[in-house]
C-alpha cells in the first residue's frame, strides 16, 4: 500500500521541538544553588575575628565544588554537599594547621548571609559568620592623586609593627634580620598603584598584602618555574606568566597596580600579570572587609627581608 510521505519541513520542525525540549530539560537541571558565588568570611576564633573566604560553583548539573581559605595559607579545593534545607558542608585535608585530622566546615544559608561551625584538624570548633563577596567592579578608570613615599631616611613614620617589633629603618632601607611582626602602614587605601623595591636572602620569605588581602608573593624563586607560591604571584590564586626573579641577594622591584579586584604585577621590567581579577583574599590577611580600603602590610614572620622606595599613589 502507498502511504503519502510526511512533508520534510514538518519533519524537521519534530526534531526541532524534540532537541529544544531535551536542552530546556538539562538547563532546568542546572539551576544554580543560592549557596554559589563568593563569601567573605569571620571565624571567632577564642573572641578574636579571623578572615577567611568561600566560593562555590557548580559542576555538572548536581555537583558544588569550589575553594575555601581558613585564617593561613592559600585557598584549598573543595567538594560540597548541600542538602535541600540550606545547609551544607565539607572536609578537607589540613594545609598549614596543627593536627592531622581533615578540617570540617559546616553551615548553613539564610538569603544574603551564612552561619556555622568550623572544627579544626586538632579538634577545636568556632564560630563564623559570611556575607556575599562585593564584585568591587569599577565603572570608570581612575585619577591618580599624589605619591606618597613610605619608607624616607631612619624612620618608620608611616608604619607600625603588629606585635613585638624587629624591624628596623635605616638609610631609606626597611630591614627585618630575623622573623617576626609583620609591618603594617598606618593610613589605609583602596585603589592604588605601588612601587616597591625588595632584597631577599636565600630560601628566606616575605610578601606584600595589597589592602593588607592579597599578598604578592615574595620569594627566593630564580630559576623556577611560574607558581602559585613563588615570586610574582598573588598567592594561591594568579600565576605570573613568566618567573623574573633575580639571583638572591639582588634587588627586585615590582610596580603593580589594583584597581578594585583588578590588579596588574611588573616585576622587574616584565609584565607577570596583566588586569587579572583576584578571586578572593589570601590567608593571612587582616580581615575578610573586602569592601573596605586597607593597608599595605609587609610579611615579616618568615624570614629575613629588606624592603626601600616604597611609593604608593591612590586614586582620589
Amino acid at each position: 500500500m502507498h502511504h503519502k510521505s510526511e512533508p520534510l519541513s514538518r519533519r524537521f520542525g519534530r526534531v526541532f521541538s524534540v532537541l529544544a525540549l531535551t536542552l530546556l530539560s538539562f538547563s532546568g537541571m542546572a539551576a544554580p544553588s543560592p549557596l554559589e558565588g563568593r563569601w567573605d568570611i569571620t571565624i571567632d576564633v577564642d573572641g578574636k575575628p579571623a578572615p577567611g573566604w568561600l566560593e562555590v560553583r557548580h559542576s555538572g548539573h548536581h555537583t558544588l565544588i569550589g575553594q575555601f581559605v581558613c585564617v593561613v595559607g592559600s585557598a584549598r579545593p573543595i567538594s560540597v554537599v548541600h542538602t535541600k534545607d540550606n545547609t551544607f558542608q565539607f572536609a578537607i585535608p589540613p594545609q598549614w594547621e596543627n593536627g592531622t585530622a581533615d578540617l570540617k566546615v559546616e553551615g548553613a544559608i539564610n538569603g544574603e548571609k551564612l552561619s556555622g561551625k568550623l572544627t579544626t584538624p586538632e579538634g577545636k570548633t568556632h564560630n563564623w559568620t559570611g556575607v556575599r563577596a562585593p564584585v568591587l567592579r569599577r565603572t570608570a578608570q581612575p585619577v591618580w592623586g599624589k605619591p606618597v613615599k613610605l619608607t624616607d631616611g631612619n624612620q618608620m613614620t608611616a608604619w607600625h609593627a603588629e606585635g613585638t617589633n624587629q624591624w628596623i629603618a635605616e638609610n631609606g632601607i626597611l630591614r627585618s634580620p630575623k622573623s617576626g611582626a609583620n609591618l603594617v602602614t598606618h593610613e589605609k587605601f583602596n585603589d592604588f598603584k605601588l612601587h616597591v623595591e625588595f632584597r631577599i636572602p636565600k630560601g628566606s620569605n616575605s610578601g606584600v598584602y595589597l589592602r593588607g588581602r592579597y599578598e604578592v608573593q615574595v620569594t627566593d624563586s630564580k630559576g623556577m618555574e611560574p607558581a602559585l607560591d613563588q615570586m610574582g604571584a598573588i598567592y594561591g590564586f594568579l600565576m605570573p606568566n613568566e618567573m623574573a626573579a633575580k639571583d638572591a641577594g639582588e634587588w627586585n622591584s615590582y610596580d603593580i597596580t589594583l584597581i578594585g579586584r583588578t590588579v596588574t604585577i611588573v616585576a622587574n621590567g616584565k609584565t607577570v600579570i596583566c588586569n587579572q581579577e583576584i578571586p578572593g583574599i589570601t590567608g593571612g590577611a587582616i580581615d575578610a572587609h573586602e569592601g573596605e580600603p586597607g593597608p599595605l602590610l609587609i610579611q615579616g614572620d618568615h624570614g629575613p627581608v629588606e624592603y626601600r622606595n616604597i611609593v604608593i599613589t591612590p586614586a582620589k
